[in-house]
């Protein structure tokens, strides 16, 4: 199984409870999959009650990358969550277990 690590790579910061991701696809031919593989769903499965706010999704075509938003997704906050290694750079990596969807 292909993961999003394989064709993607991400830069990602965080401001109180908020996460943003920059998934950036590797290549031209591989950001169709990205825009097929990281969906609202896609995210809010992978970190179930992790993301307790809203998941947006923005396809940035001109750069071929993906900007997600996470809201309510540090518990709190990077300085208050009793979560180990939270950070918006923590759960950027994160998204890279993601499985790679592509139209058959």
């Amino acid at each position: 199984m292909q993961l999003l690590r394989d064709i993607a790579y991400v830069r990602s910061g965080d401001k109180g409870d908020v996460v943003s991701v920059g998934v950036l696809a590797r290549s031209s031919e591989h950001y169709p999959a990205l825009l097929q593989s990281l969906t609202p769903q896609s995210v809010k499965a992978l970190f179930g009650d992790w993301v307790r706010g809203e998941v947006e999704v923005y396809p940035m075509d001109n750069i071929e990358a993906v900007v997600v938003i996470m809201r309510g997704a540090l518990g709190g906050g990077a300085t208050r969550t009793l979560r180990l290694d939270q950070t918006g750079k923590a759960m950027g990596n994160g998204l890279l277990r993601l499985p790679v969807v592509s139209k058959a």
